[in-house]
């Protein structure tokens, strides 16, 4: 199935709601005209959790140089910031400690396990021009049936999810609200968030970018920094010509840091059958059917 078919295929069941938490008298927009950003209280997000194997490799042929460039040009801090590796479907913002329960409640059937490849390194701002928070990914190759299926299932997941939050992302309020362009605006404001796909008027935004990152900051991003973290993309990009094969066999519910890093995991989903695994307790306590 071609990602246009997968989308479409979307669009006939979720259209009517993929906008739905815009209608809640309860989320507030007001923190995105202050120059400062919001206040973080809790975020969340549905992520999928890197295999084993891809750790393995970007630990011996990635993490060394990473962390070498990043003390080399100061930025230790960054070189420590806790994250478990994965690959964002979306993420809300929600005071509600209630929150990854609701959500697990309201979540889609998640893809059979999709085989990808991950790609690509590079740095990315939050909004260009924003300066800060910024961060160094890894990216996916946008083509095959389980990119297709990543796409699709973003489409379904916002929909589903976003309605659960209190307001727009801290981390696209203030200063990168401010530059974001006028569609990025659109969508923080209507779903808490950019670069997510939505449906709008039977097509999807297309707008989300799947990947990994590997260094989150909120130093500013300066030339003495992106020159020597651009370079090390290339660098990477060198190292592995053909990226990274695998295939995702599991879906979280997670709490999310300020700057979009994995800071806990509350359920874990399994691709193949379904089964939800409370992280805590190891029991099943449901079946995304």
């Amino acid at each position: 199935m071609t990602l246009a078919r997968a989308l479409a295929a979307c669009a006939i069941a979720l259209a009517p709601i993929a906008l739905a938490g815009a209608a809640r008298a309860d989320i507030d927009n007001s923190v995105l005209s202050p120059g400062a950003f919001r206040e973080h209280k809790a975020t969340y997000g549905l992520v999928y959790i890197l295999p084993k194997e891809v750790n393995a490799v970007i630990d011996a042929k990635v993490a060394g140089p990473l962390r070498a460039k990043l003390t080399q040009i100061g930025l230790a801090a960054e070189a420590n910031v806790f994250n478990l590796p994965h690959v964002t479907v979306v993420h809300i913002h929600s005071a509600d400690p209630t929150t990854p329960r609701r959500m697990l409640a309201a979540l889609p059937k998640p893809p059979a396990p999709p085989a990808i490849t991950l790609k690509s390194f590079y740095t990315t701002e939050a909004a260009k021009g924003a300066g800060r928070p910024w961060w160094f990914d890894l990216g996916i190759v946008k083509s095959g049936k389980g990119y297709d299926d990543l796409m699709a299932y973003n489409v379904a997941a916002t929909a589903a999810l976003t309605p659960l939050r209190d307001g727009p992302l801290p981390r696209v309020t203030g200063p990168v609200y401010a530059v974001m362009s006028d569609a990025a605006k659109d969508l923080v404001r209507t779903v808490g968030v950019s670069g997510v796909n939505v449906m709008r008027d039977g097509k999807a935004t297309a707008s989300h970018n799947p990947h990994n990152t590997l260094v989150y900051s909120m130093t500013p991003f300066l030339p003495p920094v992106q020159g020597p973290m651009d370079e090390l993309a290339a660098e990477m990009n060198k190292t592995l010509p053909d990226g990274i094969d695998t295939t995702f066999r599991n879906v979280s519910i997670v709490e999310i840091g300020f700057m979009g890093n994995v800071v806990r995991e509350f359920y874990r989903v399994d691709l193949e059958t379904g089964a939800a695994v409370d992280v805590t307790s190891g029991h099943v306590v449901a079946t995304i059917k």
